[in-house]
């Protein structure tokens, strides 16, 4: 050690430096538990009552700064038999160990959150209705028990999801079943009935239930994207046979867009009863199609060939908690019109 306290230490890795107009080879690494035991002396200025502080002995303070000032190459602290006080440099590195500390800090944290799923990003595709009726109920439950996870819904057409999840544009995926290859997996969620969807003064509002042959009598309005199957279903009549011809007056884009024509008169439309909650906004009432009943599947999607991150693993636990295999809208917030 020189007279201005620095401590001539080439070492291994080392990297050239200037301090106070000396060019020293100083080692530019050091530990956590040095900077612990030099951060806990400066604070209290006593390697006793900073052992205590940090549950070891003061020789292994002692030890673990000597170590300190070997790696860094100056004199932190000016020691006698009664004081130990800050050196002019340790008073300059002080600030940077105890940032260097609260980083490492922050950092035990977000991986403890991380681990418990407590924090995270995940990354859910859905079509349009499910994104905009029964996924932002089931996100805002989540959320109230863990703030930190940011959850983003992903619009997406339904012939899209698999792709998405396996491509790894997202996390999960939510939407009615369909065929899948080996790299995703899928859970089922719930089902849902079709039901027929038309303006609160249509005759049909009345109705205990209708049955699919007497949409034939009735001007029908599709949505070919967020609903393709209702399309091969209003075909089908449900059963095929006599009922397969019904008057589909439209095929449009976007459910909504079918719920808007019904409110105005100038159709009816179908659709699983889970979207209730979107009709509800345009006055339709709902009455259910029976003869026979047909019921939509829908499923939630992950990749089968990559682990998920903890928070989206927690996520897709919760959505299959929070649905719960119901048939029931009114068992996860979304009300029957």
């Amino acid at each position: 050690m020189n007279s201005l306290g620095l401590i001539e230490n080439p070492g291994r890795h080392a990297l050239r430096t200037r301090t106070y107009g000396v060019h020293l080879m100083v080692s530019s690494r050091f530990t956590q538990r040095q900077l612990s035991a030099f951060v806990a002396v400066a604070d209290v200025r006593n390697f006793g009552r900073a052992g205590e502080r940090l549950n070891l002995s003061p020789s292994a303070v002692s030890q673990l700064v000597s170590e300190l000032e070997s790696a860094v190459g100056f004199r932190l602290f000016d020691r006698t038999t009664r004081s130990v006080a800050l050196s002019p440099a340790g008073r300059e590195f002080h600030a940077s160990a105890k940032d260097v500390l609260k980083r490492i800090e922050l950092a035990q944290i977000a991986a403890d959150d991380i681990r418990n799923r407590a924090a995270g990003v995940v990354r859910v595709a859905a079509p349009m209705i499910m994104a905009s009726t029964a996924l932002p109920h089931a996100i805002s439950a989540y959320k109230a028990i863990h703030p930190k996870v940011v959850i983003r819904i992903r619009d997406s057409a339904v012939d899209a999801l698999i792709d998405k999840v396996a491509n790894a544009e997202v996390d999960l995926a939510v939407g009615s079943d369909r065929v899948i290859g080996d790299q995703v997996a899928r859970h089922p969620l719930f089902r849902s009935a079709w039901a027929l969807w038309c303006a609160a003064g249509d005759p049909l509002a009345s109705r205990e239930q209708v049955s699919w042959a007497a949409l034939r009598l009735q001007p029908l309005v599709l949505a070919g994207y967020d609903h393709e199957r209702s399309i091969a279903l209003a075909h089908a009549g449900g059963g095929g046979g006599e009922n397969s011809h019904v008057n589909i007056v439209d095929v449009v884009g976007n459910i909504s867009t079918a719920f808007g024509m019904a409110a105005a008169g100038l159709a009816v439309t179908i659709a699983p009863t889970y979207t209730g909650s979107l009709a509800r906004t345009f006055g339709l009432a709902m009455c259910p199609i029976a003869e026979p009943p047909v019921m939509q599947q829908v499923c939630l999607f992950h990749s089968a060939s990559r682990v998920v991150s903890p928070a989206a693993q927690g996520f897709l636990e919760h959505l299959v908690a929070w649905f719960g295999g119901s048939d029931d809208p009114n068992a996860w917030g979304l009300s029957r019109v």
